[in-house]
Protein backbone atom coordinates (compact mmCIF):
# COMPACT_ATOMS: atom_id res chain seq x y z
CA UNK A 1 0.00 0.00 0.00
CA UNK A 2 0.97 3.54 -1.19
CA UNK A 3 0.72 4.95 2.52
CA UNK A 4 2.85 1.81 4.15
CA UNK A 5 5.92 2.48 2.01
CA UNK A 6 5.51 6.36 2.34
CA UNK A 7 5.84 5.19 6.45
CA UNK A 8 8.68 2.98 6.25
CA UNK A 9 10.68 3.93 3.02
CA UNK A 10 12.98 6.37 4.98
CA UNK A 11 13.81 3.83 7.62
CA UNK A 12 14.25 0.90 4.86
CA UNK A 13 16.58 3.24 2.96
CA UNK A 14 18.93 5.01 5.34
CA UNK A 15 21.01 3.71 8.21
CA UNK A 16 21.29 7.03 10.03
CA UNK A 17 16.76 6.97 9.97
CA UNK A 18 17.40 3.47 11.60
CA UNK A 19 19.90 4.71 14.07
CA UNK A 20 17.55 7.59 14.70
CA UNK A 21 14.90 5.24 15.16
CA UNK A 22 16.37 2.39 17.56
CA UNK A 23 17.99 5.52 19.56
CA UNK A 24 14.75 7.11 20.38
CA UNK A 25 12.72 3.87 20.87
CA UNK A 26 15.32 2.49 23.48
CA UNK A 27 15.22 6.18 25.31
CA UNK A 28 11.71 6.17 25.68
CA UNK A 29 11.87 2.70 27.34
CA UNK A 30 13.40 4.61 30.31
CA UNK A 31 12.07 8.02 29.92
CA UNK A 32 8.38 7.68 29.24
CA UNK A 33 8.19 5.59 32.85
CA UNK A 34 10.39 8.18 34.58
CA UNK A 35 7.72 10.83 33.11
CA UNK A 36 4.83 8.83 34.57
CA UNK A 37 6.50 9.27 38.21
CA UNK A 38 7.18 12.62 37.57
CA UNK A 39 4.06 13.77 36.95
CA UNK A 40 1.98 11.51 39.82
CA UNK A 41 4.43 12.95 42.35
CA UNK A 42 4.08 16.62 41.01
CA UNK A 43 7.65 16.99 39.62
CA UNK A 44 6.85 18.09 36.36
CA UNK A 45 8.65 20.88 36.21
CA UNK A 46 11.31 19.29 38.07
CA UNK A 47 12.29 17.34 35.29
CA UNK A 48 12.33 20.58 32.67
CA UNK A 49 14.87 22.45 35.53
CA UNK A 50 17.17 18.82 35.95
CA UNK A 51 16.97 19.03 32.08
CA UNK A 52 18.86 22.16 31.82
CA UNK A 53 20.58 21.72 35.17
CA UNK A 54 22.80 18.41 33.39
CA UNK A 55 24.34 21.43 30.70
CA UNK A 56 27.36 22.83 32.36
CA UNK A 57 28.59 19.17 33.19
CA UNK A 58 28.28 18.79 29.54
CA UNK A 59 29.38 21.87 28.22
CA UNK A 60 33.24 21.13 30.87
CA UNK A 61 33.38 17.72 29.06
CA UNK A 62 32.93 19.27 25.69
CA UNK A 63 35.52 21.82 27.03
CA UNK A 64 38.04 18.60 28.03
CA UNK A 65 37.64 16.43 25.31
CA UNK A 66 35.21 17.65 22.37
CA UNK A 67 32.38 16.35 21.30
CA UNK A 68 33.20 13.40 23.24
CA UNK A 69 30.12 10.82 24.26
CA UNK A 70 31.87 9.68 27.15
CA UNK A 71 33.14 12.84 28.60
CA UNK A 72 29.88 14.99 28.30
CA UNK A 73 27.73 11.91 29.55
CA UNK A 74 29.71 11.33 32.88
CA UNK A 75 29.91 15.64 33.05
CA UNK A 76 25.87 15.70 32.69
CA UNK A 77 25.57 12.69 35.29
CA UNK A 78 27.82 15.04 37.69
CA UNK A 79 26.27 18.21 37.33
CA UNK A 80 22.59 17.09 37.73
CA UNK A 81 23.08 15.20 40.69
CA UNK A 82 25.44 17.90 42.46
CA UNK A 83 22.13 20.46 41.39
CA UNK A 84 19.74 18.12 42.78
CA UNK A 85 21.58 17.67 45.99
CA UNK A 86 22.43 21.30 46.07
CA UNK A 87 18.97 22.39 46.29
CA UNK A 88 17.86 19.74 48.65
CA UNK A 89 19.90 21.21 51.14
CA UNK A 90 19.75 24.54 50.36
CA UNK A 91 15.41 23.66 51.16
CA UNK A 92 16.58 21.47 54.43
CA UNK A 93 19.05 24.32 55.78
CA UNK A 94 17.22 27.64 54.83
CA UNK A 95 13.76 28.74 55.06
CA UNK A 96 13.70 28.54 50.88
CA UNK A 97 11.45 25.90 49.41
CA UNK A 98 13.12 23.14 47.23
CA UNK A 99 11.02 24.62 44.25
CA UNK A 100 13.03 28.28 44.50
CA UNK A 101 16.30 26.61 45.00
CA UNK A 102 15.96 24.87 41.95
CA UNK A 103 15.07 26.77 39.65
CA UNK A 104 17.82 29.75 40.75
CA UNK A 105 20.09 26.95 40.25
CA UNK A 106 19.55 25.42 36.46
CA UNK A 107 19.33 29.12 35.54
CA UNK A 108 22.84 29.64 36.73
CA UNK A 109 23.44 25.86 35.36
CA UNK A 110 21.87 26.73 31.97
CA UNK A 111 23.37 30.26 31.12
CA UNK A 112 26.65 28.88 32.26
CA UNK A 113 26.64 25.56 30.11
CA UNK A 114 25.07 28.27 26.89
CA UNK A 115 28.10 30.78 28.06
CA UNK A 116 30.97 27.71 27.93
CA UNK A 117 29.59 26.36 24.78
CA UNK A 118 29.54 29.77 22.76
CA UNK A 119 32.93 31.05 23.93
CA UNK A 120 34.88 27.40 22.87
CA UNK A 121 33.04 26.16 20.55
CA UNK A 122 30.61 27.65 17.65
CA UNK A 123 27.31 27.83 16.10
CA UNK A 124 27.39 24.17 14.98
CA UNK A 125 28.14 22.57 18.62
CA UNK A 126 26.08 24.86 20.33
CA UNK A 127 23.23 23.53 18.18
CA UNK A 128 24.19 19.89 18.67
CA UNK A 129 23.85 20.81 22.60
CA UNK A 130 20.57 22.52 22.72
CA UNK A 131 19.16 20.27 19.98
CA UNK A 132 20.81 16.94 19.94
CA UNK A 133 21.93 15.12 17.08
CA UNK A 134 19.34 11.79 16.57
CA UNK A 135 19.92 11.47 13.30
CA UNK A 136 23.33 11.38 13.38
CA UNK A 137 23.71 9.09 16.59
CA UNK A 138 26.69 6.43 16.45
CA UNK A 139 26.67 3.00 17.67
CA UNK A 140 28.43 4.10 20.98
CA UNK A 141 25.62 6.32 21.43
CA UNK A 142 23.29 3.76 20.66
CA UNK A 143 24.95 1.14 23.46
CA UNK A 144 24.68 4.08 25.73
CA UNK A 145 21.48 4.90 25.01
CA UNK A 146 20.14 1.40 25.61
CA UNK A 147 22.25 0.70 28.63
CA UNK A 148 20.42 3.83 30.43
CA UNK A 149 17.21 2.32 28.99
CA UNK A 150 17.65 -1.16 30.84
CA UNK A 151 19.10 0.43 33.74
CA UNK A 152 15.97 2.15 34.66
CA UNK A 153 13.50 -0.28 33.67
CA UNK A 154 15.46 -2.57 36.36
CA UNK A 155 15.59 0.32 38.34
CA UNK A 156 11.62 1.06 38.56
CA UNK A 157 10.98 -2.26 38.66
CA UNK A 158 12.97 -2.45 42.01
CA UNK A 159 11.66 0.36 43.63
CA UNK A 160 7.53 0.60 41.98
CA UNK A 161 6.38 -0.13 45.21
CA UNK A 162 8.03 2.82 47.27
CA UNK A 163 7.88 4.64 44.41
CA UNK A 164 3.83 3.91 43.70
CA UNK A 165 3.78 4.65 47.77
CA UNK A 166 5.64 8.01 47.91
CA UNK A 167 3.55 9.15 44.90
CA UNK A 168 0.12 8.46 47.11
CA UNK A 169 0.92 9.57 50.80
CA UNK A 170 5.40 10.32 51.40
CA UNK A 171 4.98 11.22 54.76
CA UNK A 172 3.69 7.58 56.01
CA UNK A 173 6.14 6.04 53.56
CA UNK A 174 8.95 7.68 55.56
CA UNK A 175 7.71 6.79 58.92
CA UNK A 176 6.67 2.99 58.11
CA UNK A 177 9.54 1.99 55.85
CA UNK A 178 13.65 3.09 55.50
CA UNK A 179 12.66 2.53 51.08
CA UNK A 180 11.61 6.48 51.40
CA UNK A 181 15.30 7.72 51.01
CA UNK A 182 16.48 4.99 48.78
CA UNK A 183 13.28 5.66 46.34
CA UNK A 184 13.91 9.62 46.75
CA UNK A 185 17.74 9.26 45.34
CA UNK A 186 17.03 6.52 43.45
CA UNK A 187 14.26 8.11 41.38
CA UNK A 188 16.90 11.20 40.97
CA UNK A 189 19.56 9.03 39.77
CA UNK A 190 17.07 7.46 37.07
CA UNK A 191 15.86 11.04 36.27
CA UNK A 192 19.59 12.41 35.72
CA UNK A 193 20.61 9.69 33.54
CA UNK A 194 17.87 9.93 31.57
CA UNK A 195 17.84 13.39 30.70
CA UNK A 196 21.53 12.94 29.94
CA UNK A 197 20.60 10.11 27.32
CA UNK A 198 17.90 12.65 26.27
CA UNK A 199 20.13 15.06 25.92
CA UNK A 200 22.42 13.28 23.31
CA UNK A 201 19.19 12.29 21.03
CA UNK A 202 16.96 15.07 21.58
CA UNK A 203 19.51 17.92 23.21
CA UNK A 204 18.91 19.83 26.63
CA UNK A 205 15.95 22.03 25.37
CA UNK A 206 14.21 19.02 24.21
CA UNK A 207 15.03 15.83 26.53
CA UNK A 208 12.14 16.42 29.16
CA UNK A 209 9.67 16.62 26.00
CA UNK A 210 9.65 12.54 25.01
CA UNK A 211 9.22 12.33 29.94
CA UNK A 212 6.06 14.91 30.40
CA UNK A 213 4.15 14.65 27.67
CA UNK A 214 3.28 10.93 26.90
CA UNK A 215 2.85 10.78 30.65
CA UNK A 216 0.28 14.03 30.64
CA UNK A 217 -1.69 12.55 27.88
CA UNK A 218 -1.96 9.70 29.08
CA UNK A 219 -3.56 10.82 32.21
CA UNK A 220 -6.49 12.07 30.33
CA UNK A 221 -7.33 7.99 28.77
CA UNK A 222 -6.39 6.24 32.07
CA UNK A 223 -6.03 6.30 35.80
CA UNK A 224 -4.30 3.26 37.17
CA UNK A 225 -0.94 2.98 36.80
CA UNK A 226 -0.08 0.38 35.26
CA UNK A 227 -1.74 1.25 31.97
CA UNK A 228 -0.46 5.10 32.73
CA UNK A 229 3.01 3.75 32.16
CA UNK A 230 1.83 1.32 28.81
CA UNK A 231 0.18 3.79 27.39
CA UNK A 232 3.32 6.76 27.94
CA UNK A 233 5.75 4.04 26.48
CA UNK A 234 3.15 3.70 23.60
CA UNK A 235 2.65 7.46 22.64
CA UNK A 236 6.56 8.11 23.07
CA UNK A 237 7.65 5.36 20.70
CA UNK A 238 4.57 6.74 18.04
CA UNK A 239 5.68 9.78 18.42
CA UNK A 240 9.21 9.59 18.17
CA UNK A 241 8.69 7.62 14.81
CA UNK A 242 5.95 9.80 13.52
CA UNK A 243 8.42 12.91 14.12
CA UNK A 244 11.29 11.16 12.51
CA UNK A 245 9.07 11.06 9.21
CA UNK A 246 7.69 14.30 9.74
CA UNK A 247 11.20 15.60 10.15
CA UNK A 248 12.66 13.66 6.87
CA UNK A 249 9.28 15.12 4.71
CA UNK A 250 9.43 18.88 5.95
CA UNK A 251 13.40 19.06 6.39
CA UNK A 252 12.42 20.08 10.18
CA UNK A 253 15.15 19.96 13.18
CA UNK A 254 14.46 16.30 14.67
CA UNK A 255 14.44 17.04 18.05
CA UNK A 256 11.68 19.85 17.86
CA UNK A 257 9.70 17.48 15.33
CA UNK A 258 9.08 14.90 17.37
CA UNK A 259 8.27 17.26 20.47
CA UNK A 260 5.55 19.01 17.90
CA UNK A 261 4.03 15.54 17.37
CA UNK A 262 4.02 14.60 21.43
CA UNK A 263 2.24 18.07 21.66
CA UNK A 264 -0.43 17.32 19.31
CA UNK A 265 -1.09 13.74 20.85
CA UNK A 266 -1.74 15.62 24.11
CA UNK A 267 -3.94 18.42 22.23
CA UNK A 268 -5.80 15.22 21.16
CA UNK A 269 -6.13 13.68 24.42
CA UNK A 270 -7.11 17.07 26.37
CA UNK A 271 -9.94 17.33 24.28
CA UNK A 272 -11.26 13.78 23.68
CA UNK A 273 -9.41 11.48 26.06
CA UNK A 274 -11.59 10.02 28.74
CA UNK A 275 -11.46 11.95 31.41
CA UNK A 276 -10.79 15.15 28.55
CA UNK A 277 -12.96 18.15 28.39
CA UNK A 278 -15.72 17.38 26.10
CA UNK A 279 -16.71 13.97 27.79
CA UNK A 280 -15.96 15.82 31.36
CA UNK A 281 -18.17 18.50 29.88
CA UNK A 282 -20.65 16.50 28.68
CA UNK A 283 -20.76 14.66 32.34
CA UNK A 284 -21.20 17.79 34.18
CA UNK A 285 -24.07 18.51 31.53
CA UNK A 286 -26.13 15.61 32.24
CA UNK A 287 -25.65 15.74 35.94
CA UNK A 288 -27.17 18.89 35.90
CA UNK A 289 -29.84 18.19 34.12
CA UNK A 290 -30.23 15.20 36.21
Amino acid sequence: MPWLEWAWAPFTEFAFMQRALLGCVVLSMGAAPIGVFLMLRRMSLTGDAMAHAVLPGAAIGYLVAGLSLGAMTLGGIVAGLMVAVASGLVARSTVQKEDAALAAFYLVSLALGVLIVSVRGNSVDLLHVLFGTALSLSPEALWLLAGIGLASVVGLALLFRPLVAECLDPDFLRSVSRWSPVAHYGFLVLLVINLVAGFHALGTLMAVGIMILPAASARFWVRRIQPLLALALLAAVLACWAGLLLSYYADWPTSPAIVLVLGSWYALSLLLGRFGLIRQNRSSAVHLKG
